[in-house]
């Protein structure tokens, strides 16, 4: 059947239960997101939260976030998840994919996104997808 990639407009239990088994596969120290966390990313104006779902499952995640600011439109691309089952058969792409799509849509000059060095697959898939890693310094502010 292959991947389909689609946007999370409304939170159900199946949703619910998809993060309590994707988070802690992207993080050790956050936990899965609740109901109610689920449902205001789901309904927020500048993130789209994308599902992929192969056979009906959903087994990845992407939050992509639009944001204005005075000197452009800005796209950011936030925890990206395959489930460990479904690796390497095309999810994480077809979700990049489609959260590049949606960025181009609404006018984003640039897309940006972070991903740990020990990330090996993943780095190489953002670098095939166009992706360049950039000079920079990232800071962080408040507890990890």
């Amino acid at each position: 059947m292959g991947v389909r990639v689609e946007e999370a407009r409304a939170v159900d239990d199946e949703l619910v239960d998809a993060f309590a088994r994707l988070v802690p596969q992207l993080s050790r120290s956050n936990p899965a997101p609740t109901e109610a966390e689920l449902a205001e990313v789901a309904r927020s104006e500048a993130s789209h939260l994308l599902v992929a779902r192969d056979g009906g499952t959903i087994v990845g995640s992407l939050t992509l976030v639009l944001f204005r600011i005075p000197t452009a439109m800005r796209a950011w691309i936030e925890d990206v998840v395959v489930d460990e089952s479904a690796r390497g058969q095309g999810v994480g792409e077809a979700l990049n994919r489609e959260a590049l799509r949606l960025a181009a849509e609404a006018g984003a000059k640039t897309v940006d996104l972070t991903s740990r060095p020990s990330r090996e697959a993943a780095n190489r898939l953002y670098q095939r997808l166009g992706f360049k890693e950039r000079d920079t310094n990232v800071y962080r502010y408040g507890a990890e």
